[in-house]
């Protein structure tokens, strides 16, 4: 269901279940030290196709932002905490790369606040957040978890931070329990 044109109708987010959102980004603290924040900055573009070719690991989807000439943010939307964590201390990735690399600095007092790193998680419980677009593509937690015509969720916000999944009752048991 993933188009990348608009849509002349209301959807919201078909996700279930809790969300997982990473914020991630950088911020140029010195214009001029182009050789200390440049490799920063071309490394989330690495590390997203990285995650792009092994959707094994967890990413469903992602927003690039800016917040000014020198600031640049990430939204990243995971299955779970759990593969979040796992990418993020996985011995095989390029985020252990950089992190290493970038630790190798700071113990050795190369740091010099030429830019700036931030990251912030959220796990969001359902019933916790909602969402609408009108007349949109896919974007943020539709591009991530698909999207759903709005009236299966609730024309009114209210209704769609209420709404909740269908469950199937549970098999029975073969002891007779």
């Amino acid at each position: 269901m993933s188009r990348r044109f608009a849509v002349a109708e209301r959807t919201t987010a078909a996700a279930e279940g809790d969300v997982v959102v990473l914020l991630i980004g950088m911020r140029i603290n010195r214009f001029w030290a182009v050789h200390h924040w440049l490799p920063v900055l071309l490394s989330m573009p690495r590390m997203l196709r990285e995650l792009g070719r092994q959707p094994e690991r967890g990413l469903l989807g992602h927003v690039l932002l800016t917040a000014s000439p020198r600031t640049y943010c990430v939204v990243q939307y995971w299955e779970s905490k759990e593969k979040l964590h796992a990418y993020a201390h996985a011995p095989d990735t390029f985020h252990h790369t950089a992190w290493t690399f970038i630790n190798r600095k700071e113990r050795s007092g190369k740091v010099r606040g030429h830019v700036g790193l931030w990251h912030e998680t959220y796990v969001v419980p359902q019933g916790s957040y909602e969402s609408i677009y009108a007349d949109m593509p896919a974007f943020g937690l539709a591009a991530a978890h698909g999207r759903t015509p709005l009236e299966r969720r609730g024309r009114r916000a209210k209704d769609r931070f209420a709404y909740r999944p269908e469950k199937e009752a549970p098999p029975a048991r073969a002891d007779g329990a």
